[in-house]
C-alpha cells in the first residue's frame, strides 16, 4: 500500500476517533495544557486515563496528524517516511500514540524531530520508561508529562458538572470555603462508589469491571515485555502472582527470597520486574525513609489503581492505605514510618495514621479515617485526599 494510501486511511480514522469523543473532558486537561507550545512531548500515564482523548482533541485544534502506534497500516511503513510526507503536506505536527509498538521509534522520531524544527512532535505511552529504553539523545529533547488516574473531584465534576476547588495540603485547607462547596452532596456514598469504581473516565461508560481487567492483563502482557531485556512466561505468571497476592495478603509486602525461590528467580529479576511493574504503574513501592538501596522491594507495596482492591473483593485496609499513598504521591514525597507507634507513613516531615472511622492517632500527627464526613483538628476523612488535583 502506497504511503498516500496510508495517510488517507489514517485521516479517515482519525475523523472517526473525533466523532466519538466524549463530551465531558478531565479537568486534568487543563493542567497539560501548559505544554502546548512544546516542541517535542511525551505524554504518559497507565492506561484509560484520558491521554488518547486528549491528544485527539489537539490534533484536531491545531492542524496534528494522529495516528496509534499499534495500527496495523502502520506496521510496513517507516516512521520517517510517513511523518516526512505528513509534513509536507502541511500538518504543523504529528501526534504517535502508543509509540513504543512502533519498529526502531526512537532513531525515526529524533531524525523527524531534527529535520523539522518547525513541526511539533508529541508522542504518548504508558510510562515514562519508554524514553530510557529508546536513546538519550531523544530524552534531552522530549518533555516528560504525566496524566495520573482520575481524581475524587474529577469524578464529582463529571456526575456534577461542580468545579469544587482543589486541596494542595489536606492537612491545611480552608475548611469553611471547602465545605461549603460540598454541603449538599452525600460525600461519603459518591466516595464508594469511586473507589470502587471511578478511578477511570470510561466509568460513564457500561462493563467498568470487564475494562479494568483487559487494562491490567494487557499492561501486563502486551506493554511491560517492552520495557525489559528479556521476559519469560513466567515472568509474566509471577507479576500477575504478586498483583493477586497484594490484593488479598493483609501484610501489604512480598517475601523476594521466598518468592524467588518457589518461582526460580534470581532476587535480582524479581527487583527488577518490581521496579518494572512500578514504571507501569500497576504498583507502588513505599520505601523506609533514606533507604537508598538499588535493589529494594521497599516497607509496603500497594496496587496503584486502589479501585482493584474493590473489584477483586480484597483486602479493605490495604486499600485505605494504597490510596493514602496513590494520593499524597501527587503532591509530595511519602515514605513508610521507621516506627510503627509514629503513624504509618510520613509525607512531606507529617506523621500520618490510616484506618477505619475509629482509628487511634498513635503518636503522628494526623490520623486519616475511611467512613468519616467531616474533618476534625487532626483527623481527616480519607475521601479528603480525592481533591488534590
Amino acid at each position: 500500500m502506497e504511503i498516500e494510501d496510508v495517510i488517507e486511511q489514517l485521516e479517515l480514522k482519525k475523523e472517526r476517533l473525533l466523532n466519538a469523543l466524549p463530551e465531558k473532558k478531565r479537568l486534568y486537561f487543563q493542567k497539560i495544557e501548559k505544554y502546548d507550545d512544546t516542541r517535542g512531548m511525551l505524554l504518559y500515564g497507565p492506561r484509560g486515563v484520558g491521554k488518547t482523548t486528549y491528544l485527539l482533541m489537539k490534533a484536531a485544534e491545531n492542524n496534528f496528524f494522529y495516528l496509534s502506534g499499534d495500527d496495523p497500516k502502520v506496521a510496513a511503513i517507516p516512521l520517517f517516511d510517513l511523518g516526512e510526507k505528513v509534513f509536507l503536506q502541511g500538518y504543523n505536527g504529528i501526534i504517535i500514540d502508543e509509540v513504543h509498538y512502533l519498529n526502531k521509534w526512537s532513531i525515526h522520531i529524533k531524525a523527524l524531530y531534527d529535520s523539522y524544527p518547525d513541526k511539533k512532535i508529541w508522542i504518548s505511552d504508558s510510562s515514562s520508561i519508554i524514553l530510557r529504553t529508546g536513546i538519550a539523545d531523544l530524552s534531552r529533547r522530549f518533555v516528560k508529562v504525566r496524566m495520573p488516574l482520575l481524581s475524587f473531584r474529577e469524578y464529582i465534576h463529571f456526575l456534577t458538572n461542580k468545579e469544587i476547588m482543589e486541596i494542595e495540603n489536606p492537612f491545611n485547607i480552608e475548611k469553611d470555603r471547602f465545605m461549603n462547596q460540598i454541603r449538599d452532596m452525600d460525600i461519603l456514598k459518591l466516595f464508594k462508589d469511586y473507589a470502587s469504581s471511578g478511578t477511570r473516565p470510561f466509568f460513564l461508560e457500561n462493563n467498568y469491571v470487564e475494562k479494568m481487567e483487559n487494562i491490567l492483563e494487557k499492561t501486563l502482557y502486551s506493554d511491560i515485555p517492552f520495557f525489559l531485556n528479556t521476559i519469560k512466561e513466567n515472568h509474566l505468571k509471577l507479576m500477575k502472582a504478586i498483583i493477586g497476592y497484594l490484593i488479598y495478603s493483609k501484610i501489604p509486602t512480598i517475601n523476594v527470597e521466598r518468592m524467588g525461590k518457589e518461582w526460580q528467580l534470581s532476587k535480582n529479576k524479581l527487583y527488577e520486574l518490581l521496579n518494572v511493574m512500578e514504571e507501569a504503574e500497576l504498583i507502588n513501592i513505599v520505601l523506609k525513609e533514606k533507604d537508598f538501596k538499588i535493589n529494594s522491594k521497599g516497607e509496603k507495596i500497594f496496587l496503584a489503581d486502589p479501585s482493584y482492591y474493590y473489584i477483586y473483593n480484597g483486602e479493605i485496609g490495604n486499600f485505605r492505605e494504597a490510596f493514602t499513598v496513590f494520593a499524597l504521591k501527587e503532591k509530595g514525597k511519602i515514605f513508610s514510618s521507621k516506627n510503627e507507634q509514629d503513624g504509618d507513613f510520613v509525607w512531606n516531615g507529617i506523621k500520618i495514621e490510616v484506618g477505619g472511622k475509629n482509628k487511634k492517632i498513635k503518636n503522628s500527627d494526623f490520623v486519616i479515617r475511611d467512613d468519616i464526613d467531616l474533618p476534625l483538628k487532626n483527623k481527616i476523612p480519607l475521601w479528603l485526599l480525592g481533591f488534590l488535583w
